[in-house]
């Protein structure tokens, strides 16, 4: 057989080269994928801005509920919680408008960083939670160790300004069942008794929100937590 005559030099060109209608039908896809990723990323960004207020919203419903967690626990332990008492429990408390309210109030050794002293900051914080009409959810605050705290009213820090209610839960041992109420409920010899868990009710425009807490009150036979 004699030996295949070597490829032409236009032969070579054309196998290495693109043609100009392949040059225009790459750029045609190009451009299509192009404007497809750009109309999904638009899309997806206009996704994303339209939710970002019940997003941001429920960030804080989260934040404010570990927060106030992590500090009704801390009253819940030693040296805080003394033997045979709850260590949240309702109290008779004069906010700074002078109408005596009845609290859940507990009480911090070690302080809390919720609260911003005006001078240097001290321990044997108690301190009372109590939601306002149009305010949100007050912590009213002074320390034992202040020289007028029998005398002047607690110090308040707004918490949040999207709590409009609380309620506590209540559980009936004798009938293994929890009802809530809006207010601290008292016992047959009129006392108020402490709750076991605490309701905060959150609103901002038309979305709401419902978030329990613990509050290490709970009866015989129930963990804490």
């Amino acid at each position: 057989m004699s030996p295949r005559p070597p490829a032409t030099f236009a032969a070579v060109r054309r196998r290495a080269g693109f043609t100009l209608l392949e040059i225009l039908l790459s750029l045609a896809l190009v451009a299509l994928m192009l404007v497809a990723l750009n109309t999904f990323v638009f899309s997806m960004g206009e996704l994303w801005g339209k939710n970002t207020d019940i997003r941001l919203f429920e960030q804080h419903v989260r934040a404010v509920t570990r927060a106030l967690d992590r500090e009704l626990r801390a009253a819940t332990l030693p040296p805080a919680a003394r033997a045979n008492a709850s260590p949240v429990a309702p109290q008779e408390i004069r906010p700074g408008g002078g109408v005596t309210d009845t609290l859940l109030t507990f009480e911090l050794p070690a302080g809390t960083r919720l609260i911003s002293w005006p001078g240097p900051a001290l321990p044997e914080v108690v301190c009372s939670l109590q939601a306002r009409q149009n305010e949100g959810l007050i912590l009213l605050w002074h320390s034992r160790l202040e020289p007028r705290f029998d005398a002047d009213s607690p110090r308040e820090t707004i918490l949040t300004p999207f709590v409009t209610a609380i309620a506590y839960d209540y559980y009936d041992p004798a009938l293994f069942r929890w009802t809530t109420e809006t207010a601290v409920k008292k016992d047959n010899s009129g006392k108020y008794t402490a709750p076991q868990r605490l309701r905060l009710k959150f609103a901002y425009g038309a979305f709401t929100r419902e978030t329990v807490v613990n509050l290490g009150n709970t009866p015989q036979g129930l963990p804490n937590f």
